[in-house]
């Protein structure tokens, strides 16, 4: 299969990217290095330096004639969000709807999206949240992601393409930004890494559904033959705390010193988590990935990266 990957240099989207090429697919990607970097991109895979705004991804469309679009592409400060809204809009929406007319003009076949269920639901009344949890979104991002779920569903309604959208919990593990704001285990590791006090905003009581990248990748994979026409969470359904999160990178990196608290940040949610029930079921796909297990391997990828940029 031809798949064209959006936001393919970023954290989730390179892992993407290296397991389709695995698995024998030819695989493109399009990013214009905002968050990404070009050394997360697979040197198999080809590579495209374009927005999803951008009028020539014509262009992209018409040179690699996608047939799977796995669209991760996105702007994901949730901060940024709140403060500049219209932006925020116009990266995810606008670009999206770019996407999807190109989809329809080039007849891509399926529409693989990643939106978020750690910003989609608000503050339900129970926790974990599943598909069917009423989607009351508390900033804009969350905001512009379900505007996004709506117009890819009327997508196969214009058009017949098949699509597979999945909610993502705080996703984390290797390659991961520390800019982004859902990345605290990166973000954490590198402030103790370069022996900065790690801060958290709030009184570390704040909770997230922790999932590891290839716990992701794996949902992906199923996506391109089976879930059409679906939308599945993804996560264990346990909230983990912001201070178990920094205890755990502690121990992870042997480190003893406590926490800055600072306030909390607008729009974010309180307590989260997902039941992926129905990903299970559908999919035959469930996280495997241990909390701890997991940090220890992004500690341990961010502690030898630090070390070779040392050496250099």
């Amino acid at each position: 299969m031809r798949i064209l990957i959006t936001g393919g240099a970023g954290f989730i989207g390179s892992h993407i990217v290296d397991a389709y090429l695995a698995m024998g697919h030819d695989v493109a990607v399009v990013d214009n290095l905002s968050s990404g970097f070009r050394s997360n991109v697979n040197s198999d895979a080809r590579f495209y330096d374009s927005s999803i705004q951008d009028p020539a991804l014509e262009e992209v469309f018409r040179d690699f004639r996608p047939q799977i679009i796995n669209h991760h592409a996105a702007h994901i400060n949730l901060r940024q969000s709140v403060e500049d809204p219209v932006h925020d809009a116009e990266n995810n929406i606008i670009g999206t709807l770019n996407l999807l007319n190109l989809s329809r003009q080039f007849s891509v076949q399926k529409f693989i999206f990643a939106s978020t269920g750690g910003a989609i639901y608000g503050e339900p009344e129970q926790i974990p949240a599943n598909e069917k949890t009423l989607a009351l979104p508390l900033s804009p991002y969350g905001a512009s992601k379900l505007a996004i779920e709506h117009y890819v569903r009327i997508w196969q309604v214009i058009t017949g393409m098949d699509y597979t959208i999945f909610r993502y919990p705080n996703v984390y593990g290797p390659r991961q930004n520390p800019k982004g704001e859902a990345g605290v285990i990166a973000i954490f590791c590198i402030q103790i890494l370069q022996n900065e006090q790690p801060v958290i905003f709030g009184d570390g009581t704040k909770t997230r559904d922790y999932l590891y990248v290839d716990d992701v990748v794996r949902a992906n994979i199923s996506a391109l033959s089976s879930g059409n026409g679906d939308t599945f969470n993804l996560g264990w359904g346990k909230e983990i705390s912001d201070q178990t999160v920094f205890d755990t990178v502690s121990v992870a990196l042997d480190y003893r010193e406590k926490p800055i608290y600072s306030s909390p940040r607008l729009g974010e949610v309180n307590r989260i988590a997902l039941d992926a029930s129905r990903a299970q079921d559908v999919l035959n796909w469930k996280p495997e990935t241990e909390f701890r297990e997991g940090v220890k391997r992004a500690a341990r990828f961010y502690g030898e990266r630090a070390k070779n940029n040392s050496k250099a």
